[in-house]
This record gives structure tokens, sequence and C-alpha cells, in this order.
């Protein structure tokens, strides 16, 4: 790469890779004990537990549908996606939203947390340890204070014609 002054949005950074600089948004969830993140430009609502009715013949990730404000709404178990073990039924989960491609989803969740605004400077690759399902649907990581952050890739984790048979 020359060394041209590169614009101030984008850095060069270890590899000559380019980055670019400034903040992200996301909505931080839990699951597992684990932290993950959607952009939250991506997210439409959050929900409290709800009531989801089973669709027949679907994959077991997908846990049902359920009717927001006269839309229906295709849940997501994200834990079973994930490769993760189901959730007892004494601890009642919540749901992200999010709409791809003008369909809305119901991921749901062990819980959500805050919007955390953290710097594209900080954004690291998948590092080969992570999971290999986890790294199918991820963008990337973040570290936060001894915490992983995994950044959820909506589209990739929405995708179930790559989801492995068990």
């Amino acid at each position: 790469m020359s060394n041209a002054k590169l614009p101030s949005t984008v850095r060069k950074s270890k590899g000559d890779d380019l980055v670019a600089t400034g903040n992200q948004d996301y909505v931080t969830m839990t699951i597992a004990d684990q932290l993950f993140g959607i952009p939250v430009l991506q997210v439409q609502d959050v929900l409290g537990h709800q009531r989801i009715t089973r669709i027949p013949l679907a994959p077991p990730e997908v846990a049902g549908s359920l009717n927001l404000r006269g839309r229906i709404v295709t849940a997501i178990d994200v834990r079973l996606r994930l490769g993760l073990p189901g959730r007892t039924k004494d601890k009642a989960g919540m749901s992200i939203v999010v709409d791809l491609r003008g369909e809305l989803y119901s991921l749901m969740v062990d819980s959500v947390g805050e919007v955390l605004s953290l710097t594209n400077e900080d954004f690291e690759r998948n590092p080969a340890t992570l999971d290999p399902r986890w790294r199918e649907v991820s963008t990337g990581i973040y570290r936060l204070n001894g915490q992983l952050m995994v950044v959820l890739d909506v589209p990739r984790l929405l995708n179930f014609t790559t989801v492995e048979t068990a």
C-alpha cells in the first residue's frame, strides 16, 4: 500500500487491512451467559416473553410464530441456532425483533441488555478458537473488560440453508 494519506474515516491496521473508524451502536443480549450484539439499526423492537404458536414441520430453530400488532412474526430460538442447549421452562426469555427483506423475525434470547456504542477500531475478526457454528453467523468480536461480545450477522443467522445437520 502506498503512503498516501488515508481519509479520516479509514485507518491502516495490522496486515495492511483497512478499517473504518468511528462508532457502531449495538443492542446487547445474553444467551447462555455469553454476550452477543446486533447493530442497533437492525432492531425493530424488544419484547418480553410472548405466546408462540408452534409451526408443524419447521426446522428445530424455528420456535413458531407470534402476532405483533397484527403482523405474523417468525420466532427463532437463537440458543438452538448456535448449538446451545434449550432454555429451561422456568426461565422466561426475551425477544429482539429484526426485519430481514420485509419479513419480521423474533430472535429469542435469555435477556436483552443495553445499547453500547463501540469504536470500529476495537472490532476484531472472529478468533480461530470461536465455535465454527458461531463463526458462521458472526461478523467479529469486541473484547470488553474481560468479556467477549460476539457480533451476530442477522442475515447469516437467519439463513437456514447453512445449518449443519446433526
